[in-house]
């Protein structure tokens, strides 16, 4: 049996939110072990206190870099250095490059080149040309939006039981977003904006991949077609679009048949599109 891909997760104090933590090691956990968890900022500067607990409870090692000139980010040339140590050391078969700062663009690519796994993460604001040298990409805000979003599943009951009386609670009327100060910690912490890959992209992308890659009855596996859609986006992601899962994000656009075929009966069916 093979072993996860061990990861070097490497994350941009000055460019990410301390609030996105759990999300950036909860989603590398999908793509293989986090074997390295480094964090770099200069953690002389009081805009970065919000991390101590968060760094503690995760075991995310903080790097010291001192921003010696004024309106240049040092922690940038930190990250990059360690990353190629970490990349001759042979110990990783990937990378997480945590930024929304196209500075990493020429890493990312090198680390590619050198048969490296690199995932990207970052908000909406991150520049295309990081975005397109990562294998994929994977939007913070509009992944934490989803979280917080996402409902409650009700709890189960015993036969007999009943449920213990609980206050109505009524639900909190939606603040304006007010106006926050800008800080190097968390930049824009309410902005929130569409995915780069457009959904009329994505529609476009599905239609020529089916038709290219389908089989004499026109038939495609849906796996093949998620796989070759996130080698052409690295940034598409159906949570992107309100979605847990491929099939129903596929059902919605109203552009397929799906059909699913058990090859015997002990194997789970798997799912087929087809255009209509």
């Amino acid at each position: 049996m093979p072993s996860d891909s061990r990861f070097a997760v490497l994350i941009d104090a000055d460019n990410v939110s301390v609030r996105y933590i759990k999300l950036i090691l909860d989603e590398i956990s999908k793509d293989g072990i986090a074997t390295y968890k480094r964090i770099y900022g200069d953690w002389t500067n009081p805009a970065l206190i919000s991390w101590k607990s968060a760094l503690l409870d995760n075991s995310v090692i903080p790097i010291q870099q001192y921003s010696y000139t004024t309106g240049k980010n040092s922690t940038d040339s930190a990250m990059i250095i360690d990353a190629m140590d970490i990349l001759y050391s042979g110990q990783v078969e990937g990378f997480c490059l945590v930024s929304s700062d196209s500075d990493f663009t020429r890493l990312a690519a090198r680390l590619r080149e050198s048969g490296m796994t690199v995932v990207g993460m970052g908000e909406s604001k991150t520049p295309n040309s990081f975005i397109a040298a990562c294998n994929k990409f994977k939007y913070l805000d509009i992944l934490s939006a989803a979280d917080e979003d996402d409902p409650e599943e009700p709890v189960k009951l015993e036969p007999g039981r009943k449920p213990a009386l609980q206050k109505e609670k009524k639900p909190a009327p939606r603040k304006a977003a007010k106006a926050a100060p800008k800080s190097r910690e968390d930049p824009k912490p309410d902005a929130q904006e569409e995915p780069k890959t457009s959904l009329r992209t994505i529609r476009k992308a599905l239609r020529t991949i089916v038709r290219e890659n389908s089989d004499e009855d026109n038939w495609i596996f849906i796996g093949k077609v998620g796989n070759i859609l996130g080698k052409r986006y690295p940034d598409f992601d159906v949570r992107n679009f309100g979605f847990s899962k491929l099939t129903p994000f596929l059902d919605s656009l109203d552009l397929f048949e799906i059909k699913s075929e058990r090859k015997d009966n002990n194997s789970s069916p798997q799912m087929y599109v087809r255009l209509k």
